[in-house]
């Protein structure tokens, strides 16, 4: 996911496409989850719990 220069999301914005991976390495796409409620969570992959 690439942001031009200054282009942040205000709130109400609707959220870009994104792809991303799971905890299991799976990949899932925003576009799976239209319509439903999700929360992304991410930390450093240092071996650091979650």
């Amino acid at each position: 996911m690439f942001f031009k220069k200054n282009k942040m999301l205000k709130a109400g914005d609707p959220a870009p496409a994104f792809s991303v991976p799971d905890h299991d390495g799976h990949t899932v796409s925003s576009t799976d989850l239209a319509g439903k409620r999700y929360l992304l969570w991410w930390y450093p992959k240092a071996d650091t719990p979650g």
